[in-house]
């Protein structure tokens, strides 16, 4: 039992119930808007790592032998539930992770899309018939689950990449073990809950809490068959080596450093509205965020004043809102990652940056002690600094001024990241040679968070994915199903009474 001098513990889910730890390791749990320690998350020891994928284990063995019919019903199940309560779903996101809760909910939705395609899994999952494909003989295909797989997902989103995989994985027959973010637990216990009262079998779905040790246990695991990860590249890049070498599908979404390229001819009020938008919505805390503008001169001045314009009306503050009214932005969720995101506002000044709105030290009246950042607009970054470059993560949006499009483009197309980008322009032979030209897996046209909606798939090229298929839509059920070819032949009960046979062949096998 807690007390306010020692806070309470955030289990484990094992066997289709609350798991309390016995480790003796834990990590805490922040509240973002007051710097408050509101709880300790349990780190998992190799016992409990082994007793949550031996339940996974279990599980599977009992789902899997579920019909098509019974799995789409819990399915359909965990629909109207998570439908019905996500409200208090969001206000939890709030509470951990500090995003505001119209954008906690948003999150919530679009996870919601992922289990609604998860719900009609029997058409994505048949396989195929070829009648006599050589004389009496019939070929098919199947496809069957993997087994227990882990989903190891980041403090950004505790929900939504959680959705990305469990349903689909679940639908297709797996048992799922997900590592939730330490910074942000609370979430994953709660779809839990939601999945047994949906009428999910025990071990089905599992929650592991735990820090590096919890991930390499299901990297080296022989029991769990695949990886699915979100989070930073260099994480990304260890877990599909790690996990590649050990024989597993991987599925590995990285950083990113997405770039919005505007035209002369772009609706620069329109622009500035979305730059402000994909920049520092969810304080900037997404692998999809616009974190550079590419504007294509003369347009810069004019776009950076509008910018700034709207960024002195944002309201920043406790995401959970006061007296009824909901900020526009929360803080960040620890103060190591306020203070690493003002560090990188230090190198671009450093580096001959304009600081045209600065962030740095923000104070919210009644919140001194939250890890709030402002939002911040940068002006003639240098494309060599560390800020342009590498992925802050963080309500930061810089301007890199370009003379033309294909200046843009290559800037772009150099960058050792390809997740998403966006252009922004009125002429659609332009837009349609920018989709054609840029090496990037999402692409927006005057859309600037272009994440696919869940019939579609999820991933980007170069070091934003590793692995062997993006996160959902028909790349998800490929990944969490494998196939199996088999070539059938029964004799016709006249030619079996009449004894006639092929006869005697040691040829490798032809259709003649």
């Amino acid at each position: 039992m807690s007390t306010p001098s020692t806070p309470r513990v955030i289990g484990h889910w094992i066997g289709g119930a609350h798991r309390a730890s016995t480790s003796g390791r834990t990590a805490p749990v922040f509240n973002p808007a007051t710097g408050a320690v509101q709880a300790e998350v349990a780190l998992a020891d190799q016992a409990e790592i082994d007793e949550a994928i031996a339940a996974a284990d279990e599980g599977f063995r009992v789902w899997s032998a579920f019909s098509i019919a019974k799995r789409q019903s819990v399915l359909f199940a965990f629909r109207e539930l998570l439908n019905s309560r996500k409200g208090e779903l969001a206000e939890l996101i709030t509470s951990e992770h500090g995003k505001v809760v119209s954008d906690a909910m948003g999150e919530i939705l679009r996870g919601q899309e992922v289990v609604e395609l998860a719900t009609g899994f029997p058409h994505l999952i048949k396989g195929a018939f070829s009648e006599n494909a050589s004389t009496g003989v019939d070929v098919f295909s199947i496809k069957q689950p993997l087994g227990v797989v882990g989903v190891i997902s980041p403090f950004n989103f505790p929900v939504m990449v959680p959705l990305w995989f469990a349903p689909i994985a679940i639908a297709a027959g797996n048992a799922v073990v997900l590592k939730p973010s330490e910074k942000d637990p609370s979430a994953a216990l709660w779809l839990a809950e939601l999945w047994a009262e949906a009428g999910l079998p025990a071990g089905v779905f599992t929650v592991l809490q735990g820090d590096k040790l919890a991930v390499d246990g299901l990297l080296h695991s022989p029991v769990v068959q695949s990886i699915s990860f979100v989070g930073s590249t260099p994480i990304a890049q260890y877990i599909y080596e790690t996990a590649s070498r050990n024989g597993k599908r991987v599925q590995a979404l990285g950083g990113a450093k997405n770039h919005m390229l505007v035209l002369p001819d772009a609706d620069l009020d329109l622009v500035a509205d979305q730059a402000v938008n994909a920049g520092f919505g969810a304080a900037g805390d997404r692998c999809m965020a616009i974190s550079v503008v590419l504007a294509v001169e003369p347009v810069a001045d004019e776009l950076i004043a509008k910018v700034a314009e709207r960024i002195g009306k944002l309201k920043i503050g406790n995401g959970a809102g006061q007296d009824g009214v909901e900020p526009d932005m929360g803080p960040l969720i620890t103060d190591v990652h306020r203070d690493k995101v003002s560090s990188y506002v230090d190198i671009a000044e450093a580096d001959g940056a304009t600081v045209v709105v600065d962030g740095r030290g923000y104070i919210v009246e009644g919140h001194e002690d939250g890890f709030f950042f402002g939002p911040t607009l940068l002006d003639h970054v240098p494309t060599s600094s560390r800020a342009y470059t590498e992925e802050i993560f963080g309500p930061v949006l810089s301007v890199v001024r370009v003379q033309s499009y294909d200046e843009g483009l290559a800037l772009i197309n150099s960058g050792e990241f390809g997740n998403g980008t966006a252009i922004f322009t009125n002429d659609g032979g332009a837009a349609r040679r920018f989709q054609t030209e840029v090496q990037v897996g999402m692409i927006g046209i005057n859309v600037p968070i272009p994440v696919p909606v869940a019939y579609h798939s999820f991933g980007g090229w170069k070091k934003s994915l590793f692995g062997d298929a993006k996160a959902y839509g028909v790349h998800g059920f490929d990944f969490f199903t494998r196939e199996k070819a088999i070539t059938s032949r029964w004799l016709d009960p006249a030619t079996r009474a009449s004894g006639e046979h092929s006869g005697i062949n040691l040829g490798f096998p032809q259709n003649t």
